[in-house]
Parts: structure tokens; sequence; C-alpha cells
């Protein structure tokens, strides 16, 4: 059953409506009601277009958060042969929230490491909702060292409100842990192509998204603190996250305005999560290319392109 989000409430009303006439028709054939639903999928059709072609922030923030929202492991699935998962930081323990392994993208060895949120209750506990650990974080510098061994590109898929911030996490170094992450990421000599799926949440996504391509999905936020955390420091209070989120600029559109993403992937009308297919079809192309702008390149070549972008931003603002 399709889930809809607060905004979408007339969408949901006409869909209903066609469920309910569809199913009418099954029951008696001799009701002609193909018109009537004809209609009212054009209705639909039309309000889903102009609803999602004038999404606030605040609306894009939901639907980034949508639980049917495609996640890591789907897009593993859909995209890479042969995906062997590697667990364990070689310190603490394994951590559910970052996934990672390798396998073949395209006929291509790849790295892949990305947030985990998990797609119901059970495994959204099991990943820990994409929130990772000290653990998760050393296991990606770990992963992301043997990608520069064997010469493989890595790409991340980047989903996570931010790092767990209890306090056992802070007990074993969580900000350290980021911080190698990111200078990891910096310091490696193999393309890093990133793509934010879904939430890309302050250190706990830049500490695999510091990459030498960043993409985003149409629908996506990239910030350095969810709007509601953003809206208790600054005005003490959670509610106000709605005129957080606005003035943040966390959008795929700002962000590309502003040099911080390179690269917008449109989703389909209502999101990525109304047509998988196609979405996982436009991901895959897009990083494909990504990871082509970097064939022929030297490791030192890559590794200085990735350190000159991120000392660029912010120049020209």
């Amino acid at each position: 059953m399709r889930t809809y989000l607060d905004f979408e409430k007339p969408i949901a009303e006409l869909e209903s409506k066609i469920e309910d006439l569809k199913s009418l028709k099954g029951d008696d054939n001799s009701v002609s009601i193909g018109d009537e639903v004809k209609l009212l999928e054009d209705k639909a059709k039309t309000a889903l277009q102009e609803t999602y072609a004038k999404l606030t922030p605040w609306q894009k923030t939901q639907v980034a958060r949508h639980p049917d929202r495609p996640h890591c492991l789907d897009y593993i699935k859909a995209l890479v042969e042969d995906f062997v998962p590697l667990a364990g930081d070689r310190y603490y323990a394994e951590d559910m929230a970052i996934i990672g392994g390798v396998g073949r993208f395209r006929g291509r060895s790849v790295l892949i490491i990305g947030h985990e949120k998990g797609s119901d209750t059970q495994t959204r506990l099991k990943h820990n909702f994409g929130m990772a650990r000290p653990e998760g974080y050393r296991k990606a510098v770990r992963l992301m060292k043997l990608a520069e061994r064997f010469g493989m590109p890595i790409i991340s898929f980047v989903d996570t409100a931010g790092a767990y911030p209890g306090i056992g996490a802070e007990e074993r170094g969580q900000a350290e842990a980021i911080a190698r992450s990111t200078d990891c990421c910096l310091g490696v000599t193999v393309p890093i192509i990133a793509l934010v799926i879904g939430e890309g949440g302050s250190g706990g996504a830049v500490a695999i998204a510091t990459a030498n391509k960043v993409l985003m999905l149409e629908h996506s936020i990239y910030t350095v603190a969810s709007p509601e955390a953003a809206a208790s420091i600054l005005w003490h209070d959670s509610a106000r996250a709605q005129d957080a989120a606005t003035n943040m600029k966390i959008t795929a559109q700002d962000l590309s305005a502003m040099g911080i993403i390179d690269t917008i992937i449109s989703e389909p009308v209502g999101g990525a999560h109304r047509d998988r297919t196609a979405i996982m079809r436009l991901a895959g192309n897009m990083l494909e290319r990504a990871l082509r702008e970097f064939d022929g390149m030297s490791g030192e070549e890559i590794r200085r392109a990735r350190h000159d972008k991120f000392l660029a931003m912010g120049r020209t603002l």
C-alpha cells in the first residue's frame, strides 16, 4: 500500500477513487467506468506533476525521508553484480549502519560503501536507521584503503540523518572516526563518486562523501545538520524545522548553484519511490559517466583533483 506525505493528500484522494472504480469494474463488467477512470488518472497525473514542480525545501526533506524511498541495498542489488559484503573495523565491532563490499559495476571492479536505513521496523533497528557509530567509519577507512591497494574506484551511497549521537559512540571516539574517514577520502588515489540518495546529514555524510564527484537525486537533501537540530540550535525550538530547512540551502538545486555538488539526477515524477526501475537506470548511467571522467588519470592526479575541488568551495560565493 502506497504511503502518502501530508502535502500529497489531494493526490491520495484521487488515486484512492481510481482504485475504488477499478475494483467496481472488476466486479461488474456491465458498468462502464473506463472514461471516468481515465479522467481521474489524468487529474492525478497533473496534480502530481504540479505538486512536485514546486516543492519547498521542507517538502523535499519529507520526500528524502519517504519510507518507501530506495535505500543503499536496493541500489546495490540493482546496479552491482557479484557483490561481496565485507564486515568489521578490525578494532571493535561490525556496524550495520554502513554497508561495505566489493563487486562489479558495468564491467569494472568497484568498492561500495553506503549508509543503510532499513525498510521496515526490524531492518531499521538492525541498521540503526542509517546512523553509524565510530566502528562504521573505521570500517569505511579500512575498505577505502583496500580499494586503493587494489586500484578499485569507490562508489558511496549517502543516506543518513547523521552519525549516531549516543554516549557509547562518543566514548569510542565518534568525532575522531569521522575526521579520519574524511581525511582518508581526501587522501586515497582512486576515484570516489558519491551519490546522495536520501538524506546527507552532517559529518556522518561527509565522512564518506568527500568525493571527486558528488551527485544528488533531485529530491534529496544535503545539510550541515538536520532541520530539526538546526531549529533547536538557532531558535531553541525543533518545531521550527520548516523555517530551518528553508533558510539552510539544503536542496540539490541550491547546492548545485553554490558548487557544493556536481550533478543533479532527475527523479521520476512523484519521487524515486514511484518508479524504482527508472531511478536505478538513471543513477547507474550517471555513476558510469562520472567514473569514466577519471579513466587514464594517474592516482596523484585523481587525489589532487579531489583536494583542489574541496579547497575551492566557497571562494566564489
